[in-house]
Order: structure tokens, then sequence, then C-alpha cells
């Protein structure tokens, strides 16, 4: 399946790492704090906004008193700990990271996150070496599904759109990388189980984890 490719580039949460459920905690844990509950179609909403985008989705929704720099920091306070001792690697992801580096073929990820979360999950799962590239969506003009992240980790990997193979486990992320050009599996996550329908039509292919596309390249 990932045949002529020459780079593969992963989403981070929900995609490479099982943390959806420990940002829903977060946002309801945070709201409550200025005593809101957190709506329904949150996460939905913020779905593939950028670190930034987020913070100012956050503040102008809820009328947040905090600047965006306090919000930021309250989050990355409130997810550090969870992300270095309570989050794993999907199914099969490093298993998959394996055989990527075992043929040569480039990877990258392309997240929405803030970048200390980022090296602090690479770090504790120790993962990081087997990335050539690395990217926020604060790093890039606009978060998802516009296609900006993930061509600045294509052009940072050195790899043409088309020769690259994005995974993504929600919506926006799978129209990011279509809309940049490349070929998308989406992933099955519990957090975006209810969404498979939409994640089946929009992607080139689906896959319920990482050792189904190992098999593939064993059968």
């Amino acid at each position: 399946m990932l045949r002529d490719k020459k780079a593969v580039i992963f989403d981070l949460d929900g995609t490479l790492v099982d943390s959806m459920w420990m940002w829903k905690e977060i946002d309801i844990e945070y709201l409550g704090g200025f005593g809101y509950s957190c709506p329904e179609d949150l996460q939905k909403t913020i779905e593939g906004m950028s670190f930034s985008e987020t913070a100012v989705y956050f503040k102008e929704r809820f009328s947040i008193p905090d600047s965006l720099d306090e919000i930021k920091a309250a989050w990355t306070r409130m997810s550090l700990e969870k992300y270095r001792c309570e989050v794993p690697l999907k199914k099969g992801a490093r298993e998959f990271l394996e055989y990527l580096k075992s043929r040569g073929i480039k990877a990258g990820i392309a997240t929405s996150n803030g970048r200390m979360m980022v090296d602090a999950v690479l770090e504790s799962l120790k993962i990081r070496d087997y990335f050539q590239a690395v990217s926020t969506a604060c790093e890039v003009a606009a978060g998802k599904p516009a296609p900006d992240i993930y061509l600045r980790v294509a052009g940072l990997l050195g790899t043409a759109p088309e020769d690259c193979a994005v995974f993504e486990d929600v919506p926006a992320g799978i129209l990011a990388g279509k809309s940049a050009g490349m070929t998308v599996y989406a992933v099955e996550d519990e957090f975006s189980r209810h969404m498979r329908a939409e994640k089946e039509r929009l992607a080139d292919y689906f896959i319920e984890d990482f050792f189904e596309l190992l098999n593939g390249v064993e059968a």
C-alpha cells in the first residue's frame, strides 16, 4: 500500500499516540474552572485547529479573562505529566516505524499540538529518532484542514507531496493531507469512532491499526 512512497507523515494525537481521551478531560477541567460545562460540539469545532488557534477560540467563545499565553500555559501544565506517564503509542505504531526505518522511508510529524507537549511524548516513548522532521501548526499560517502543515513537513523532508503518505485520525486532518496532494490513510481511534463513515469517505484508505499494514506487507 505504500508502494513508491518516499516519506510518511503522521499526525500525533489520536493517530500515532492514544491521547484524545486526555484532551477531553482537560477541556472539561479547564472550562469547569471558569464555571462552564464542556459543550457537546466543542471537540468537532476545534478539530484541526493549531494550539494557538484553539486558545483564540476558547478566549472568544467563553470570554476567558486570561491572555492567550496564559491559556496555552495552563493547557501545557495540565497535559505534560499525562503525556510523560499515561499516553501510549497506538497499536503497532512502533513496529511500523521500525519497518519504515528499515526500508529507508523518511518519517515526519505534522501536529496541531504545542511543541512542549510533542517533545514530552516523543521523549517519554523514545521515538524521536524515527523522525527526520517534526512541525506544529503554530509554525504555519493556518491549521488543518488547510494543507500548510503537511506541505511544510514534506519540504523539511525534501519530498514532493505526491511522494508522501499521511496518517490521520480526524476529518480535518484527512482534508489537510488531501489538499496537500498526498495519499491519506485514516486511522481508527476510539474518540473519532462515530466519524468512521466520514473518514472512510474522505481518505484513500482506512486502517484499524498499524499491524494491519504490516500484515499486508508480510502477506
